[in-house]
């Protein structure tokens, strides 16, 4: 069955807006609530360990963190310490983090495949509670166990985007996730690779696939939601890229992306939504129409 879950973005949203924002989701009965760590605006581990206090069942997805920005064993400490706390509604993803901002702190891998191919396993690993070596390019661990490691570890998310990129990721990673953006028909795409990666690494075991995808509720829907995607990718089909409208014709139009591949459809807003706690209302009632 496709679950539903919504965004919080850090941008032109505060910190100090979070809270109201995870408190109407969770009240609104939306099942995930996304938030992502973009620089240079808010740490993901604080944010999902606060929001997970705030709450008894919203789940907290991180899409992302970036890789480059923290040693794999601290990674895997903050997941762990997490998930211990709150057991079973931590989703974290990671990837290798937007380039340019890489390179401003100095932290830019040279072929992020690389980091990406090292980093996941290390880190699922060590979830797992297994003791670590590695002696890599970009990951160095020397019999590293986690002393605190969760009861179940979750599943670990990447992002990914390029060819290689989803291949790789569909054999490293538990569940892969698509930036918002592309239609149905790209999006499956996607998927092929993922999945192409992960049975060329002989794996059979489940793989999740998340994807956001912008979303707008009436007044005037497809034209916000439209103009959003063409902000994010330029040259795009806006229309067939997004879902707009009253929240049962969202609902019905789900089943674009769910055909897709998509496990996990996250409902992006318009970046000048005026009124989240509404949004996450009509979030709520796509999640329960779908259920």
């Amino acid at each position: 069955m496709t679950r539903v879950g919504a965004i919080f973005s850090p941008y032109p949203n505060p910190p100090e807006a979070f809270r109201a924002a995870v408190e109407a989701a969770e009240e609104a009965g939306v099942p995930e609530l996304w938030i992502w760590e973009d620089c240079f605006r808010q740490s993901a581990f604080a944010t999902a360990s606060a929001a997970l206090a705030w709450t008894e069942r919203l789940r907290i997805g991180i899409g992302i963190a970036p890789m480059p920005l923290r040693n794999v064993a601290a990674t895997a400490m903050e997941i762990a310490t997490i998930e211990r706390m709150c057991p079973g509604r931590l989703l974290p993803g990671v990837g290798h983090g937007v380039l340019p901002w890489m390179a401003q702190v100095g932290a830019r891998a040279a072929s992020p495949l690389t980091l990406m191919r090292e980093y996941v396993p290390a880190l699922r690993a060590l979830l797992a509670g297994e003791e670590v070596t590695v002696d890599g390019r970009y990951v160095t661990l020397d019999h590293v166990r986690l002393d605190w490691p969760p009861a179940a570890a979750p599943r670990v998310y990447c992002a990914a985007e390029g060819p290689k990129t989803l291949r790789l990721a569909g054999a490293v990673a538990d569940g892969v996730l698509l930036n918002s953006g592309y239609a149905p028909d790209a999006i499956a795409r996607s998927v092929e690779a993922v999945r192409a990666g992960h049975a060329e690494a002989g794996r059979d075991d489940r793989f999740d696939v998340a994807a956001y995808v912008v979303a707008a509720f009436e007044p005037d829907a497809a034209a916000r939601a439209a103009a959003e995607v063409e902000e994010i990718l330029p040259g795009s089909d806006p229309r067939a890229a997004v879902l707009a409208g009253a929240p049962d014709e969202v609902a019905a139009e789900i089943a674009r992306f769910a055909d897709a591949g998509i496990d996990d459809i996250v409902l992006q807003p318009p970046r000048e939504e005026p009124d989240l706690a509404a949004y996450f209302r009509n979030v709520g009632e796509v999640a329960r129409l779908i259920a």
